[in-house]
C-alpha cells in the first residue's frame, strides 16, 4: 500500500504542472483514515522524501475521506515528523466542544449565522491549541497552528514559545478584517472554520501580526461553488470557506501598513521571507538576493480601487471584501525574472502561458 502516497503525489503534480502560471508547493496530509493502515509511517516517509512542503492534520475535520486525529494519534504523527524534520500544520478546533454546541443549536432549529458562530467559540480553539502544545512539549516536534482566529489561543501559543517550544501560528485576512457582527450581516459569504470572532480577537491578531507572535498571514483560500454551495438554505449545510489569494497583499498593505499596524519590512516578512523559511525553500525564495529566484511584484502603492468579485480571477467569484476600498494594487508579477502577469493601462491583462510555473520541493531549511 505505502507506494501509493508518492504515486498519488506524482499524479497531482502531473495535473497541476501543465496548468501552473506560478511556482507552487503541496502539503502532505495524515488523516485518521491513514493511521488505520499498518504501514502509515512508511507512507509518511515516502511523502516527505518526495518533497511535500509540510504535513497537515485536523483535530476537527468535516471530511469522511480525511478524518481528524485524537490526541494519541496527533502525538504519534509528531513523533514521526520530529524524526523526519518537517513541520506539521494543525487545524485546531476541539471537536467535542463544537459538536455539543452545534447539536444544541440544531435541535432548537436555530440556523442563523450567530448560532454557527456560537458553536465554534474561542474556547474550542484554545482547547485544541492546548492539546497541540502538550504534544509539542512531549515530542519536541515543530508544530504550526493554521488559520488562527482566537486571541486567547494566540496568548497560549506565545506563552509556549517563551517556554522555548517549537510552535508557531498564522492568521488570515478575514480574521483581521471581520467580526461576528459582520458575519451576522453577511451570512454564509463569510462562513469559515474557525469562524470570525470578536473585536477584541481581531485587535489581538493584528497585534500578533505586527509583533511577530504570528509568523505570517495565509489565506486558507477555499472557494465553494458559487452561488449554490453558499445558498443551501441553512448555515449548517452552506459551504465553509472563502477565496483569498488574490486580495491578500493589497489587503495587508491597505489595512495593515496604511493604518500603521505593520511596517513595510514586516509586510515583506509575513508575505515572503517567513513562509519561505517555514516551507524550507529559503535557500531560493522569500528574498531579493543574488542567486535567488527573481520572484516579485510591481505594486502601485497609490492606486485606490474598489473590490468587486466580478473583477477577480477565481472560477467562483465571491468575496466578503465586496465593495471595500483598498489602497495599493499589484500591477505586475514576475516569476524567476519573467513577467507572468501584467495589468495594462487600458485595464486589459496579460498572463504568461500555462505551464510557466512548476512544483517546488521542500529543501533544507
Amino acid at each position: 500500500h505505502y507506494m501509493d502516497e508518492a504515486e498519488a503525489l506524482a499524479d497531482k503534480v502531473g495535473i497541476i504542472d501543465p496548468k501552473a502560471h506560478v511556482d507552487y508547493m503541496l502539503w502532505g496530509g495524515v488523516s485518521g483514515n491513514a493511521l488505520e493502515e499498518a504501514d502509515w509511517q512508511a507512507g509518511l516517509d515516502d511523502l516527505i522524501e518526495s518533497g511535500v512542503a509540510a504535513i497537515k492534520v485536523y483535530l476537527m475535520s468535516g471530511m469522511d475521506s480525511f478524518r481528524d486525529l485524537d490526541q494519541p494519534q496527533l502525538r504519534a504523527v509528531l513523533e514521526q515528523t520530529k524524526r523526519l524534520g518537517i513541520p506539521v500544520g494543525v487545524h485546531a478546533e476541539d471537536r467535542s466542544i463544537v459538536e455539543e454546541l452545534e447539536s444544541r443549536a440544531r435541535s432548537r432549529g436555530d440556523d442563523s449565522p450567530l448560532a454557527y458562530a456560537e458553536s465554534r467559540p474561542s474556547q474550542a480553539e484554545s482547547s485544541a491549541v492546548t492539546a497541540v502544545i502538550e504534544a509539542c512539549r512531549a515530542t519536541g516536534a515543530r508544530a504550526h497552528i493554521v488559520h488562527l482566529a482566537s486571541g486567547e489561543a494566540l496568548d497560549l501559543i506565545s506563552a509556549a514559545r517563551l517556554e522555548g517550544l517549537p510552535i508557531s501560528a498564522e492568521t488570515c485576512p478575514h480574521f483581521l478584517e471581520f467580526t461576528v457582527d459582520d458575519f451576522d450581516r453577511h451570512g454564509s459569504v463569510l462562513k469559515t472554520a474557525p469562524v470570525v470572532k470578536s473585536e477584541g480577537d481581531r485587535e489581538r491578531l493584528w497585534q500578533g501580526v505586527g509583533s511577530g507572535e504570528l509568523s505570517f498571514v495565509a489565506t486558507d483560500h477555499a472557494p465553494g461553488r458559487w452561488p449554490d454551495e453558499k445558498a443551501t438554505g441553512s448555515i449548517w449545510t452552506d459551504y465553509g470557506g472563502v477565496p483569498g489569494v488574490e486580495l491578500m497583499l493589497p489587503y495587508l498593505y491597505s489595512s495593515g501598513f496604511c493604518r500603521g499596524l505593520i511596517t513595510l519590512e514586516r509586510l515583506t516578512e509575513i508575505t515572503a521571507a517567513e513562509p519561505a523559511r517555514f516551507f524550507g525553500i529559503n535557500h531560493r525564495k522569500g528574498h531579493i538576493r543574488p542567486g535567488f529566484d527573481a520572484d516579485f511584484v510591481v505594486f502601485d502603492e497609490r492606486a485606490q480601487w474598489t473590490v468587486r468579485a466580478d473583477d477577480l480571477h477565481n472560477l467562483n467569484r465571491y468575496t466578503p471584501h465586496e465593495g471595500q476600498l483598498f489602497t495599493g494594487r499589484v500591477r505586475s508579477t514576475y516569476l524567476r525574472g519573467r513577467c507572468v502577469f501584467a495589468r495594462r493601462e487600458d485595464g486589459s491583462e496579460l498572463f504568461a502561458p500555462s505551464g510557466t510555473g512548476t512544483w517546488i520541493r521542500r529543501g533544507i531549511a
